[in-house]
């Protein structure tokens, strides 16, 4: 005899308390399966079969003109949440005009932009996909971010960003092919699921067949993927984001307006912030800044928008990298610095070094790397680090109109870690060269100038200039020329380089001011009617690159120029500040000539600060108290318990 019971009954889930809300115009099919909190915006089409739950993972927004096809699936993790464009979160965000097609999963947390297509039994799982983005056929996209305009080929796994930021670009077409499917499936006249007391008469039911869903409209003033790349990398390492803009007056003499700083940690959240700034500064220069909270410096200086650019295309951006630590992803690293580069027109070149060459930064230049192609550029880098796998390896970007470096980043060590210079930081070429005695400048700085503009500015002095003809020369009765507000180094040379450049033919004077003892602690001649360059009024070059407020004797020369009477050569002073920003600490040891033949070195007074004037200061005493006596500087990695440094810096 058979035994008949009763079936048990399915499980039932907890249904959101919010209830579907559905616009007017959209067209619901009786046969799919609809349930928790989903915003349906006008015109969206949702065949049979689909499955769109939000009682679980919760709510659901689907644009305005999106189709959702036949044995669709859209679920939803029960926390995770991604951003939509309207500023909430949602579990899942599917844009305006987007076209899900038969059979694919979008699961939550998950965010598909505007005009996307995803085609059949793809998968799109805890990842954002950009606008006018097309996925193709059984594609898997999970854990990255699919820049805007990208194709993803059929059967593609794409589960690491690397693999994201390489996809090619959507062509004309791939988007006729999409559009074609679109138009084909568009169904008929289906059964339209009862809506309550919105619903409207079968008169007033939109002609689907007549409509477009497929709309190519651009976000005005979008981020291109250039610029969302380097906002994901600072907020990825914990830098804040800020805005400066300026006119075209203002951006000349390099007189940036702050536009303050953005609020949030999340990539969507600051790119929509960005977007509406940009709108609210069009006609503008603005430039995205990173700042280091912690060291309260700046790491990345970039221009996002010129007043040429028209809304909706991206701005060509020009990139100023300031100690910019990076964040160990790589290759994904290399990539995007690769394509940064490329895209400011910047010629590409490597350097490499072992570690006795690293110590006194003695770097051999790399293979040419002669290929165009961001892909074949990778590969020319892969193959020279993998040919010096046991040395330093550095990455250069040169400015081949101006004939000078851009960017230095180490990308090797000999232990194999990718790094960015002796602290894992990417440097800008705006600091000494590698061997500290020669500078690279497009102006008529002299490296000495340099070198003394950067000491003054971390004393945290002001800088300023006078002018004087050669009649007003003899009497020392100085002009002072236009006050430099900005205490940035390049803000300060371009500067300079303009108050030289209107003064051509007259002394011109650099100036260090103490703003709180309000008094002078540098005067230098930086200029001469003859073309030449002197720091001390006797027509002789200055060969001193670190000025402090100990070292500066108020002696008047012929001119009325003070004299720096400081004792460390410029080297020395590159070699204090390499030390420094690696993390090292400085000492110093001295020896008479009968102990330094048996190298009997005594240890001089301990130097416990790590601020560059200070551990100056403390050498100069040093090799005061020391006088006919050998002083060696010594670098120290306190972590590993070693010496890194050990030079001679005085002789009897």
């Amino acid at each position: 005899m058979v035994v008949r019971t009763t079936a048990a009954s399915p499980k039932k889930r907890t249904k959101s308390p919010e209830e579907t809300r559905i616009d007017e115009s959209a067209k619901v099919h009786t046969f799919s399966n609809l349930s928790g909190a989903i915003e349906i915006g006008a015109r969206v089409v949702i065949a049979p079969g689909t499955s769109i739950r939000a009682d679980e993972g919760t709510p659901f927004h689907i644009g305005d003109d999106s189709k959702i096809q036949d044995g669709a699936i859209i679920h939803g993790l029960e926390k995770s949440r991604v951003v939509g464009d309207d500023g909430r979160e949602y579990s899942v965000w599917i844009g305006r005009g987007s076209c899900i097609t038969h059979m694919a999963l979008i699961h939550g947390p998950a965010y598909v932009g505007d005009r996307c297509f995803i085609g059949f039994r793809s998968t799109v799982f805890n990842a954002r996909i950009g606008a006018d983005c097309i996925v193709m056929m059984h594609a898997l996209v999970q854990d990255v971010e699919i820049p805007a305009g990208k194709f993803v080929p059929s059967g593609s796994v794409i589960t690491s960003q690397q693999q994201a930021d390489r996809l090619p670009d959507v062509t004309e077409i791939d988007r006729a092919f999409t559009r074609h499917i679109v138009d084909i499936d568009l169904a008929p006249s289906v059964p339209v699921k009862a809506q309550g007391p919105a619903t409207p008469p079968p008169a007033a039911a939109i002609n689907i067949a007549n409509e477009t869903l497929y709309r190519n409209s651009v976000t005005p003033m979008s981020l291109n993927t250039n610029i969302r790349a380097q906002v994901r990398s600072l907020l990825s390492q914990g830098y804040k984001i800020g805005l400066e803009y300026a006119d075209k007056r203002r951006f000349k003499t390099s007189s940036w307006l702050s536009a303050g700083f953005i609020d949030g940690s999340r990539e969507e959240q600051v790119s929509q912030s960005l977007e509406a700034s940009l709108r609210n500064l069009q006609g503008e220069y603005v430039r995205l800044i990173g700042v280091d909270p912690a060291a309260k410096r700046r790491v990345l200086e970039m221009i996002i928008q010129r007043p040429e650019d028209t809304p909706g295309e991206p701005a060509r951006t020009t990139t100023a990298v300031h100690a910019g630590h990076s964040n160990g992803n790589g290759n994904s690293d290399l990539s995007v610095q690769v394509r940064s580069l490329l895209a400011q027109g910047l010629k590409i070149a490597t350097e490499h070094a072992d570690k006795r060459r690293f110590k006194t930064s003695s770097w051999l230049t790399g293979p040419a790397i002669e290929t165009k192609g961001e892909a074949g550029i990778i590969r020319d880098i892969e193959a020279i680090v993998s040919e010096n796998s046991d040395e330093y390896v550095r990455l250069i970007g040169i400015d081949p109109q101006a004939k000078k470096r851009v960017v230095e980043m180490i990308i090797h060590r000999p232990g194999g870690t990718p790094a960015s210079n002796g602290s894992g930081q990417t440097s800008s070429y705006s600091s000494p060269a590698s061997n500290g005695a020669s500078y690279s400048s497009s102006g008529n700085l002299s490296g000495e100038t340099i070198a003394q503009i950067r000491s003054l500015l971390a004393q945290g002095y002001k800088i300023g200039t006078e002018h004087a003809d050669k009649r007003r020369f003899k009497t020392s009765s100085w002009q002072s020329c236009a006050p430099i507000e900005s205490n940035r180094e390049s803000d300060v040379i371009t500067a300079l380089e303009d108050c030289l450049r209107e003064h051509s033919g007259e002394y011109v004077r650099l100036l260090g001011i103490d703003a709180k003892a309000k008094k002078r602690v540098l005067e230098t001649v930086i200029q001469r009617p003859d073309g030449s360059v002197a720091s001390n009024g006797n027509g002789k070059t200055a060969t001193v690159a670190e000025p402090s407020f100990k070292s500066y004797a108020s002696g008047s020369s012929g001119g009325g120029t003070a004299t720096l009477t400081s004792t460390l050569t410029a080297e020395t002073i590159t070699q204090i500040r390499s030390l420094l920003s690696q993390g090292h600490k400085i000492g110093s040891e001295h020896a008479d000539k009968r102990r330094f033949k048996t190298g009997s070195w005594q240890s001089c007074t301990p130097i416990e600060s790590s601020r560059e004037s200070d551990v100056v200061a403390a050498l100069e005493t040093c090799l005061r108290d020391h006088q006919g006596e050998y002083v060696r500087l010594i670098g120290i990695d306190s972590q590993a318990k070693r010496r890194v440094l050990e030079s001679i810096i005085q002789r009897p």
